[in-house]
Order: C-alpha cells, then sequence, then structure tokens
C-alpha cells in the first residue's frame, strides 16, 4: 500500500480480491486470519478475524490502538507527547499479496498490516511504512534496490519445564548430530511447513548454545524479508508446540552464555547488478558498496538502539563470542560487527552481501532494516571511505591500536544505546520523530523496568517475550 492509496475503502480492486481469497481460503478450511505486526519493543501483536470478514477488513481495516507503539515488553505503557494516552484508534489493512495459509496452525491464515490513520493516512509509528519508505527513497535517488535476510536462532525448550524456567529439550554438542537427531521429527515437520508456507530455506541446523538451532532462509526485498522473518517465527513456534516443545527468540535465554542472533544480511542492487561482487574496491565491491558499508559502520553505536533493543541484548553482546560488539568490519571475519561476505568463486554475483552482526530478534525487523538502509544511504550520500578492515578478534587490541584503527567497542548498555539513537540525525529523520521519540521513550522503559536486576534475573524477565 503506498502513501497515496485510497484509504478506507483499500486499494482498487483490493476489497474484491479479498472477497475472493475469503471463499478459497472457507474451501480449503481456513477459518481465520491473523492480522500481525510487531511494536516498537519488538513484540508480535495480533488481531484475528473469521475468514468471511477479510474483505471487511481490507476495505475498512481492523481497529487497533496506537498506545501499542508505546508499550514495554511487559506490556507496561510509557509515553510520548503524541503516543501513550487511551486515545485514539488506528486500522489495521492486511497486505493480501504477504497472505500465507499457516501450515501448523490448521485453520488458520496470516498476513502482515501496515497501520493507517482513521483519516486514511499512513500512521507515523508504523515500522513497515517507514521501511517501505526508505526502501522507496532508495530507488528515486540512487536507482537502487535491495535484497535481505534475516537469520533466526532460537532456544528448544522442554515444554513440561518447572514454571518459565528453561531446560533444553536437546542434548549434545555444537553443530551436533545428536541434537539433529533428537529433532528430527520437529524439524522435519518446520521445513515442511515452511515449504507449503512457500518460504526457501537455505539451510537448517543446531547451533552454539544450549538447545539452539539456527535457519537461514532465502533474500527478498526488504519489507517482504521483514514479514518473513515474522511469519517464520510464527511456524516456528506452532510447530514446536505441537511436539510439546516451548521456544524463545530471546536476545540470551540464560544470564551466561551464547545467546540468539538475528543477524541481517543485505546487498544493494542496481539494473540487475549486485553493488557488492564485481567492482574495483577490495574484495569486488564497487565503490558505492564500500560507502554503504561505511555509513552503517559510523551509525552503528546509534543502530544497536533498533538492532539490539532489549536488555536481554546486552547479555549476547559480550566480546569473543562472534556478536561483532566492535565497530569494525572484515572479509568472512565473525568477530566484527560487520562481516563482508563474498560468496564462493562462481557465485559471488549473486551470493555477496554484507552481515550486521550486532542484531537479535528482540529488535523490529522493519525498523531494523529501515535504519540500517538508513544509514548506509548516508555512507553512499557522502561516498564516505571505508578504514581498513581488521582480522581475528577486535578484543585482542590494546587501547592505543584499537584507537588508531578506529575501533570501539558499541555501546554497553541500551541506556548508551538510546543516548547514541537520541543524537544521530540521520537515523532520527529516517524514522520520523513520532517514531523516533516512541523509539527512546521505550527503550528508557525498559531500562527502568530491569533496574537492579542482576543478569540471570533480566535473561529470566525477557525469556519468553519474544
Amino acid at each position: 500500500m503506498s502513501d497515496s492509496d485510497p484509504v478506507p475503502g483499500g486499494r482498487p480492486g483490493e476489497v474484491e480480491r479479498a472477497a475472493a481469497l475469503s471463499g478459497e481460503l472457507s474451501g480449503q478450511g481456513v477459518h481465520g486470519v491473523v492480522l500481525a505486526y510487531v511494536d516498537t519493543a519488538g513484540i508480535g501483536r495480533v488481531k484475528t478475524v473469521p475468514t468471511a470478514k477479510l474483505a471487511a477488513a481490507a476495505a475498512w481495516g481492523v481497529g487497533m490502538s496506537p498506545v501499542f507503539d508505546t508499550f514495554l515488553a511487559n506490556d507496561s505503557i510509557v509515553a510520548t507527547d503524541v503516543l501513550g494516552s487511551p486515545d485514539g484508534d488506528l486500522r489495521l489493512y492486511p497486505d493480501l499479496d504477504r497472505l500465507a495459509v499457516l501450515a501448523a496452525q490448521p485453520g488458520w491464515a496470516w498476513a502482515p498490516v501496515d497501520r493507517i490513520t482513521q483519516e486514511g493516512e499512513p500512521h507515523p509509528a508504523c515500522g513497515r511504512t517507514v521501511l517501505r519508505r526508505t526502501v522507496a527513497r532508495a530507488a528515486e535517488r540512487y536507482g537502487i534496490v535491495f535484497k535481505a535476510a534475516i537469520e533466526i536462532e532460537w532456544a528448544v525448550g522442554r515444554g513440561d519445564a518447572a514454571g518459565d524456567d528453561f531446560v533444553p529439550a536437546v542434548s549434545g554438542p555444537a553443530y551436533g548430530a545428536i541434537r539433529q537427531v533428537e529433532l528430527s521429527d520437529c524439524a522435519a515437520d518446520l521445513l515442511a511447513a515452511l515449504a507449503a508456507q512457500g518460504v526457501d530455506v537455505d539451510q537448517l541446523h543446531p547451533e552454539y548454545a544450549a538447545g539452539q538451532f539456527e535457519i537461514s532462509v532465502g533474500a527478498l526485498d526488504p519489507v517482504a524479508a521483514a514479514d518473513r522473518s515474522v511469519l517464520v517465527r510464527q511456524t516456528i513456534r506452532a510447530v514446536a508446540g505441537r511436539h510439546g516443545l516451548r521456544v524463545s527468540f530471546a536476545p540470551a535465554v540464560l544470564g551466561q552464555g551464547v545467546g540468539n542472533g538475528g543477524h541481517i544480511h543485505l546487498s544493494a542492487w542496481r539494473d540487475g547488478r549486485n553493488l557488492h561482487a564485481g567492482g574495483t574496491a577490495r574484495y569486488g565491491m564497487t565503490t558505492e558498496a564500500e560507502s554503504f558499508v561505511a555509513g552503517v559502520l559510523d551509525h552503528l553505536p546509534a543502530l544497536t538502539a533498533m538492532t539490539a533493543p532489549s536488555p536481554a541484548s546486552r547479555l549476547r553482546l559480550r566480546p569473543s563470542q562472534w556478536a561483532g560488539i566492535f565497530t569494525a568490519w572484515g572479509r568472512e571475519t565473525r568477530e566484527a560487527a560487520l562481516r563482508v561476505v563474498t560468496g564462493t568463486a562462481g557465485e559471488r554475483g549473486r551470493a555477496a552481501n554484507l552481515e550486521v552482526k550486532p542484531v537479535d530478534l528482540a529488535a523490529n525487523p522493519y525498523l531494523a532494516l529501515a535504519s540500517v538502509i538508513a544509514a548506509g544511504l548516508d555512507g553512499l550520500a557522502s561516498s564516505a571511505p571505508l578504514p581498513e578492515e581488521i582480522t581475528g578478534d577486535p578484543a585482542r587490541f590494546g587501547a592505543d591500536e584499537a584507537a588508531a584503527r578506529g575501533v570501539r567497542r558499541l555501546p554497553g548498555s541500551l541506556a548508551e544505546s538510546a543516548e547514541a539513537f537520541r543524537a544521530d540525525d540521520v537515523l532520527r529523520t529516517a524514522l520520523g520523530p513520532v517514531l523516533a521519540d516512541a523509539v527512546t521513550a521505550v527503550r528508557r522503559g525498559e531500562v527502568e523496568a530491569v533496574d537492579g536486576l542482576d543478569d540471570d534475573r533480566v535473561a529470566a524477565a525477557y525469556r519468553w517475550k519474544y
């Protein structure tokens, strides 16, 4: 839905299309449609409508209070000068192009939504709209489009664990065959469900932490990639539940150890050519790609307010754990915050991309992608130079060497990230004043919510929120 689309009343033909879809879905035994979005705190929020009401939802939307833009993860409410009161209403408009029948939730379909005011204008705090506008700006000013994918890591816990404790549902070492065997039936059902929903999976494997798995999916345009991230998590949770398991996408399930990441992979394209390959700059990048990477690198401290937005995120962002906590880049260097992925010789034109590592799944994927792209475009606009790469672990550098290389540790607390974001005019402008103020208020609210808690209690507070 573009800014000029006539709302209410839907796009031309949208209501008729929704009515036809409603009949098709009913014929497939689908009784309801989940209307999904992600709030400022990174929590997935939903409303549902009976399948017979899909056409009405496409025409007039479904009501939802704007107060959710200032909800915290624990459902407390903070406020800005615009948001946080009990007043007002928004309309949720389903994107029928992204509607999927949920293979692991028989009787249900799913669709992401755009949030529109009752006057028919895009809601200024709608992250999906902000991402769409950011992508459109790149196309209009630079002739650039993007391909993006978000990695998903999660911890699988036993569903019969006491209270809200986490007990790993599988044993065995990282990347171990034991885990794959123990979760074999559930993993096979997950792959089948995602295939049925049209999600192409690149790989699925056991990861490093206890009970941890990771899935990588195919790249799409950024809005569709963010939609896909939300849909895949919905599917993982539903499949696991059918097997008596419980999953957590929280940045840190426990107070110590490796957490769950949500790394962003992003590549810029013009006229069908990948700007991260076939160029004359380092590792085949074009000079534009280098400046894009430099822009992301320059804004990384402020970006963490969007990409690692939970107090639990800081439990994951620790040195020497491949979390990327230093302002540094390198080719295939997994300790650098920005990893330049060149791909294998022979497929680099397709596969080369930038991986942003200090990202977890507490992030609103729309806001995270919009912010990363805005940062990169800022570097592109100024032809920003990309500094020298690093190899190995940046944690080994002494203070003088780190300063000489421009390597700084990313903010050590969410409060520091929020202040860096508040001072970053580029990112605040990309989000707009209403949403930028909501981000600051929510981050500060999360900081206050865990004041005085130790690491174990912070992990427990967010363990089952994402």
